[in-house]
């Protein structure tokens, strides 16, 4: 077995400083790190157990199937928030039947972005 001691997620945007100013103004992630100098430089950030690095450019979105899931402790003033913002809200805060309650947000490349409320009752709150 692999003994994996960090991880990330590396997002090649279309446009960089568009994405940063999407990723570290309009979703307010926080700065872990940046790296290099220009246009292209890197900035990785905090996504709660995770990073996520913004680098390089791309002649294309990503992958049409490309997702990140967010949890959040409140998704309905995460919503109020990301609206204010200017965040693209595909669609506004649902209970799924899996019990989650979840709304839908795309960076400006397109890449969807679910945030995600997990109830006090729902069974990933709880261990056995």
């Amino acid at each position: 077995m692999v003994h994996v001691l960090g991880s990330r997620i590396l997002l090649r945007p279309t446009d960089p400083e568009r994405s940063r100013a999407f990723y570290g103004e309009t979703l307010g992630l926080a700065v872990y790190r940046e790296f290099g100098t220009g246009p292209d430089r890197g900035t990785v950030y905090f996504l709660g157990g995770g990073f996520l690095e913004v680098s390089g450019r791309a002649d294309a979105p990503p992958a049409p199937g490309l997702r990140l899931w967010l949890q959040v402790a409140d998704v309905q003033a995460a919503s109020e928030e990301l609206h204010s913002r200017g965040a693209e809200v595909l669609r506004p805060p649902l209970r799924e039947p899996w019990g989650l309650i979840e709304m839908w947000i795309a960076d400006p490349d397109s890449v969807r972005i679910a945030v995600v409320e997990v109830p006090e009752d729902h069974p990933l709150r709880y261990r056995p």
